[in-house]
């Protein structure tokens, strides 16, 4: 019975170690501003609005150690119910650059595009929108960024 209980602890605690790496991993390759994802705009509201919406600080959400700003209660909770439906894809970074080089380029919040259920955000400053070279060869970047995205968590 001891050899049971023993056994039981030994995976809760691996378990607890397991989700705490894969916490500090996403916190390590994740784009964030102090500890805050997609400067604080609402990931839901993408989805929902069709547009990029700031969220509010009384209205977080940490996921997996990745905090998140909602512009309403329904998309917090959303948001709470299918985590993973609504976080962009490949940490917050550049689509584009993560497809062109496997770089992580900074973004603009405001430009995005959602494909096949899935968030993408873009740079987009200095006479530069990555969403347009994005568009004119979008199969080949987001084959390559799902290819490069992966390699940084090594």
């Amino acid at each position: 019975m001891k050899v049971i209980s023993y056994l039981m602890a030994f995976c809760i605690f691996s378990l607890s170690v397991v989700a705490q790496d894969a916490g500090t991993l996403r916190k390590k390759h994740f784009n964030l501003e102090s500890g805050l994802a997609i400067k604080g705009y609402d990931p839901v509201a993408y989805f929902a609005q069709n547009k990029a919406v700031q969220g509010k600080k009384e209205l977080a959400v940490s996921y997996q150690g990745i905090l998140y700003y909602f512009s309403s209660e329904a998309n917090k909770e959303a948001f709470k119910a299918a985590p993973f439906k609504y976080e962009p894809e490949y940490g917050g970074w550049c689509a584009y650059a993560m497809g062109q080089n496997g770089e992580k380029v900074t973004v603009d919040p405001e430009t995005f595009k959602i494909l096949n259920g899935r968030l993408y955000l873009f740079y987009n400053r200095y006479f530069t929108n990555t969403l347009k070279d994005w568009n004119k060869n979008e199969a080949t970047l987001k084959k390559n960024a799902d290819i490069n995205w992966p390699k940084l968590f090594k």
